[in-house]
């Protein structure tokens, strides 16, 4: 009896293993379905000819991507690899790894590469309508390596490779992201324009090097968006840092302006379109919150070599001009009638031209600032507008 019983247990064990076998095999089709649910929000679909699965791989044919911005110039990507696909609880998706096919796209004279191209730890929903930060299609990191621009057979831009990285903070609060795109080269002896051209010789940017740089955070609760900076540092020029801190951008923000896009997209009246679109814009507006800002310049040589550009075309020194700019400023500014930011963009302006290093334009109101009182300021008295948000002007600092 036992023999029979255990291999009663056997054949019943086969046999349920054999029937559970295709209720937990992927589904291709549907993780694109899900794909284009939570895209479609942002006006994009993607588009297939064939989908095999092998395990928890799901392979892509023919993908192309179809943009409602852009009717009739669908992109054609190719083949698409998914590898190490997990379905979520919420009937999404987890993707370890996304393998994209090299980049090689032509138009009239001018020919675009990139490859290399990947993304890891993507995150498909199963309701893209939820609204929470797992209902949204993120990843945790992303990136390409060489890209090239061509144009005429001469290449124009390059670029090393990029990285991207997207943490999810404690508790689902939000995320945390940075960026780097890194030997970035440019060569502008090519331009047409005779004028420009001369500039670019003179100024010695023929060719440009260099890197840019993105960090900052999004809590989802506040709509706090923390842009800590998003900098361009090319070599001999300098570097360009922007910063800005706003609250208000949650995901229902978010959500109204996709409807608004929606509605500008559907109405076949461009021009009434377009006004709707700029009032839906300005009433979303009256969201947000004003929290600081940042523009600053650190100099690599630049600065004299415009002086001295300018000063040329002028028949002065780059030294004479430097010494008529400081006369000039404190005019210009008392048109504005702003007399504290007056004697602070002077004094600036003084310390940057006698010896330039850096140039710091900052917005930091002692308290968080409604944009509707931005408006209002702007529109009825423009010359309160740096004292409500609490702007300075610094040098070599």
């Amino acid at each position: 009896m036992l023999p029979n019983r255990n291999l009663r247990l056997m054949l019943a064990s086969a046999a349920f293993i054999g029937l559970s076998g295709p209720a937990f095999a992927l589904d291709g089709a549907d993780l694109v379905t899900k794909l284009n649910a939570a895209y479609a929000l942002s006006g994009a679909t993607i588009a297939y000819e064939n989908v095999a699965v092998d395990g928890t791989t799901v392979t892509l044919t023919g993908v192309t991507v179809k943009s409602t911005a852009a009717p009739g110039k669908d992109f054609k990507v190719g083949e698409v690899t998914l590898e190490g696909v997990e379905e979520s609880d919420n009937g999404g998706y987890y993707v370890e790894t996304v393998t994209l096919p090299d980049v090689d796209v032509k138009e009239d004279e001018t020919a675009v590469t990139a490859k290399d191209i990947t993304m890891g730890g993507l995150t498909i929903p199963g309701n893209p309508t939820g609204g929470t930060i797992n209902d949204m299609v993120l990843y945790e990191s992303a990136g390409t390596g060489p890209v090239t621009v061509t144009v005429k057979g001469k290449q124009v831009f390059s670029m090393d490779e990029s990285e991207a990285n997207l943490a999810k903070q404690e508790s689902d609060a939000g995320f945390d992201f940075d960026a780097t795109l890194s030997g970035i080269k440019a060569d502008l002896s090519d331009v047409e324009d005779a004028k420009a051209k001369d500039a670019i010789e003179k100024l010695g940017l023929k060719t440009l090097s260099g890197e840019m740089t993105i960090k900052g955070s999004w809590e989802v609760a506040s709509g706090n968006v923390s842009l800590e900076e998003y900098a361009f540092d090319f070599a001999n020029v300098g570097r360009l840092a922007f910063a800005v801190d706003i609250s208000g951008y949650t995901l229902e923000f978010m959500k109204s302006i996709q409807e608004a896009m929606k509605a500008q997209e559907a109405n076949p009246n461009k021009e009434e379109a377009n006004q709707a679109m700029g009032l839906a814009m300005m009433g979303l507006v009256q969201q947000l919150t004003f929290n600081s800002a940042s523009l600053r310049f650190d100099d690599a040589t630049i600065t004299k070599r415009v002086l001295d550009y300018i000063g040329a075309q002028q028949g002065v020194t780059g030294d004479q001009l430097a010494q008529s700019l400081k006369g000039m400023v404190p005019l210009m500014m008392a048109q504005l009638n702003v007399p504290e930011l007056q004697n602070q963009v002077s004094t600036a302006v003084n310390t940057y031209l006698d010896g330039p290093k850096s140039l710091t334009i900052s917005a930091e109101p002692a308290n968080p600032v409604p944009f509707p009182m931005i408006i209002g300021a702007a529109m009825g008295a423009p010359n309160t507008v740096p004292g409500v948000l609490g702007v300075k002007v610094t040098a070599n600092d």
